[in-house]
């Protein structure tokens, strides 16, 4: 049996069913790490869970495979590991449904106020304020999509049956049947909406900067369900507290779990903790694709989802 070293948190059902496969040693539990891989580090086949670097990579000499949880891969040195011969997985496809879902629910509740408007009715202002302010709505609007990817389409085709005029920004035309852009600005001058849903790292760092959320302009709206660093957070509370951008629903901030207070006390934006691909049915499916990569990887040479 292979043995898989948990370097970071993973979902208590992964665990159940990892453990059922390989034997699990929990570094993610001890209290002495470096003490920890000091005893085990020649036994580690594969890793799982948390932020990988090269630095774990070069303690673990028969490190074959790292499979990491999620879709989004920034969270390990890929380039380190192809150096070192290691295979590198992750989870696409499963989450896909769930996040889309919440990006569009993240935008409803932005363009008809939900939560100003629950909050109105339930500290019992609605006998004074009589009637809630009049709002925008989905039907009609300009979407554009920074990163048209496996959910980027998800998130697409559920705009459409919202009636929004649909174009997208990416590395490539994919030739389909939206609106494409070759520059992030230009597009996010011609649209309503500016959906970011592409992945992290040094690639797309602050790509989402001060022209792009002012070329959004005061009627325009931002939605973060990617990666925190995507976007130039002091850019965009400075748009926000001026009035130079209508509003921002995010899932994802710079230094998450910690949100800059301005973020958090704005009346025009929405905010998620992290919660895009936080459904049961998502994150069990997840989990076991996880095992399914190990198994695969261990048993044939070939795992099911390896990141190129």
């Amino acid at each position: 049996m292979k043995n898989i070293l948990i370097a970071g948190g993973l979902p208590q059902d992964c665990l159940q069913l990892m453990d059922q496969h390989f034997n699990l040693f929990r570094m993610d539990q001890a209290d002495d790490k470096d003490a920890f891989l000091a005893k085990h580090a020649t036994e580690i086949d594969g890793v799982s869970g948390g932020a990988i670097g090269a630095e774990l990579m070069d303690k673990l000499p028969n490190l074959k495979i790292i499979a990491n949880f999620g879709v989004g891969y920034d969270n390990i040195d890929v380039a380190a590991a192809k150096a070192r011969n290691i295979i590198v997985t992750n989870t696409p496809n499963r989450l896909n449904a769930a996040v889309a879902e919440l990006t569009l629910g993240l935008m409803i509740a932005l363009a008809r106020r939900i939560p100003k408007n629950h909050e109105m009715v339930r500290n019992g202002h609605w006998p004074s304020v009589k009637r809630a302010p009049l709002t925008g709505q989905l039907a009609g609007a300009k979407l554009g999509i920074l990163g048209l990817g496996r959910i980027g389409k998800a998130i697409a085709k559920r705009a459409e049956a919202c009636d929004m005029d649909i174009s997208y920004f990416g590395r490539t035309d994919q030739h389909n049947l939206y609106r494409y852009f070759d520059d992030l600005t230009q597009m996010a001058s011609h649209v309503n909406w500016l959906v970011i849903i592409a992945p992290g790292g040094a690639e797309t760092d602050k790509l989402v900067n001060a022209d792009v959320i002012d070329a959004l302009g005061p009627e325009g709206f931002l939605v973060n369900i990617a990666r925190g660093s995507i976007v130039d957070e002091a850019a965009l509370i400075a748009a926000l507290e001026q009035g130079k951008l209508g509003g921002a629903a995010l899932d994802v901030f710079e230094n998450e779990p910690h949100v800059p207070d301005t973020l958090r006390n704005l009346p025009n934006v929405v905010l998620s903790p992290h919660a895009g691909s936080a459904t049961h049915v998502t994150r069990q499916q997840m989990g076991a694709q996880v095992v399914d990569n190990l198994i695969a990887y261990f048993d044939t040479g070939q795992p099911l989802d390896p990141v190129t």
